[in-house]
């Protein structure tokens, strides 16, 4: 009985300090940003602040035309940016004029 609490115990202890899976995907921006543009011909294409537990953090979406790639950085005040996700086929969505005079 008591191996097998001891075995628990040592278990949730290890995955308690374990560092979560995104950490390994962040580094100092200036590293990550160089990263997406000799790389991947990426650029920045939109973003915004996000307030999460009373720090703002940045929210930014770097994509190429050229090889469709797309990837979703979080940057902290520290200047640490973490790599949130990345994808293939990037598109913009286009919005729709609407012209006066006609139903839509």
């Amino acid at each position: 009985m008591f191996k097998r609490l001891f075995a628990i115990a040592l278990t949730f202890g290890m995955a308690a300090t374990a560092p979560p899976a995104f950490a390994q995907s962040c580094a100092q921006r200036e590293d990550v940003i160089a990263k997406l543009q000799n790389s991947y011909a990426e650029e920045l294409t939109f973003g915004g602040l996000q307030k999460t537990r009373g720090a703002q953090s940045v929210l930014e979406v770097w994509s190429s035309k050229e090889t469709g790639t797309y990837t979703v950085l979080l940057t902290q005040a520290n200047g640490i940016s973490c790599i949130v996700a990345v994808g293939t086929d990037f598109f913009e969505a286009i919005p729709k004029i609407k012209i006066d005079g006609t139903p839509s």
